[in-house]
């Protein structure tokens, strides 16, 4: 049976998701004192967490956070706060995924189905076996957002890392602006032409840090590729 742990200050929601969840066999637990919303967590040890975004004491983003600095367990964000930078924020975080209310329960519960057949069912990878990807000497842990090189590390956000990862997998071949939108974002209408430029020059910048000699290189008219040894930025 799988266990949901369900972070919502309004009762009526909370009771909604938890009743509904039941239905399906869900063993679902509702967090009351919003000043443990932490320790709850690592009592349940969910399998799947609900996360409203406006919460007492600290808002969602921060527990999202301390979850996922203990965890790859799926977290999805439900919330009134429709806006573009709330979503954003909420995935940079480490969200698996955002849903708006008012809203529709089928669509939560077909959401947290996909999220658990990645996680713990039949599409999992074994999140328990850490995955790394290693090129040019540089190691990313992509479940943990970090990387390391010669001994130093350093920490990613989320489309940091998916960035990164595409890149890295593609080992020196190109990938074209439009893949490295359609994987990183889903509903690229939400997204302008400018935003893909800002992560690269994230990136770029977090590499040198490193000293690591792989560096994000820009290939005209065809896209990006991760070259072993970076040249200045086009």
């Amino acid at each position: 049976m799988y266990r949901i742990l369900v972070v919502e200050d309004d009762v009526k929601i909370a009771d909604k998701l938890r009743s509904s969840m039941m239905k399906y066999d869900f063993s679902v637990t509702v967090v009351e004192d919003f000043s443990q919303v932490l320790d709850m967590f690592l009592e349940t040890e969910p399998h799947l967490v609900l996360l409203d975004v406006n919460l007492p004491k600290f808002d969602g983003f921060y527990w999202c956070r301390q979850i996922r600095a203990k965890s790859l367990c799926p977290i999805i964000f439900i919330s009134a706060r429709d806006g573009q930078m709330d979503q954003v924020m909420a995935l940079e975080n480490g969200a698996d995924d955002y849903i708006t209310k008012p809203f529709d329960m089928e669509i939560v519960m077909a959401k947290i189905r996909s999220q658990l057949r990645r996680a713990v069912g039949a599409y999992s990878s074994g999140r328990e076996q850490e995955r790394s990807i290693e090129y040019a000497g540089l190691v990313l842990y992509p479940e943990r957002f970090m990387a390391s090189y010669r001994g130093t590390s350093t920490d990613f956000t989320q489309k940091e890392t998916d960035l990164l990862t595409m890149l890295m997998e593609k080992g020196g071949r190109v990938v074209s602006r439009e893949r490295l939108l359609d994987m990183m974002w889903e509903d690229q209408h939400f997204i302008d032409d400018n935003t893909l430029n800002v992560y690269i020059t994230r990136v770029r910048k977090k590499l040198r840090e490193l000293g690591a000699e792989a560096g994000i290189e820009t290939v005209r008219g065809a896209g990006y590729r991760i070259a072993a040894e970076e040249e200045p930025p086009v």
